[in-house]
């Protein structure tokens, strides 16, 4: 039997997505039963799960990337699972809340930002990894010290 950590399995982007899904319906699901306990929520909250849930994702994801062995099959991987966390949590976010996209108001744009945003920390993660590599590769020497001509 393999012996892997909490943190190893959630390597996997697909997991994480999941597990993120999970987090976003059980969080629906909370807010339903009070709700009809009789406490009163904004109609568009579960838009707004959807989307906090997604930034976390996000954030999650691309510091996870760092620790990625392979960073081409991880970024395939993850805008992946970003692309399926994104269209599952907003067909959760309108059966809890029986508005489309459209109808919350400015989610649809909530909705661009973070994906844009989720690629921009995607991509400086990267950058900062490749960058961190070629320092690591290069041979770093010492400075030549230069000696200052004396003026007569």
């Amino acid at each position: 039997m393999e012996n892997t950590s909490f943190l190893d399995k959630l390597k996997n982007p697909v997991r994480q997505s999941v597990l993120i899904l999970l987090f976003v319906f059980g969080s629906n699901i909370i807010i339903s039963l009070f709700a009809s306990a009789g406490v009163n929520f904004e109609q568009r909250l579960p838009w707004t799960i959807a989307c906090t849930f997604i930034l976390f994702f996000a954030i999650f994801n691309s510091l996870i990337s760092l620790m990625s062995d392979n960073m081409d099959r991880y970024w395939t991987r993850s805008i992946l699972s970003y692309v399926a966390l994104a269209g599952l949590s907003g067909l959760m976010a309108w059966a809890f809340s029986s508005m489309s996209i459209n109808e919350a108001g400015s989610y649809r744009w909530i909705y661009i930002v973070l994906t844009f945003g989720y690629l921009l920390f995607l991509s400086m993660v990267g950058f900062m990894r490749k960058i961190v590599e070629f320092a690591q590769r290069e041979e770093w020497n010492q400075p030549r010290l230069r000696t200052k001509k004396k003026k007569r």
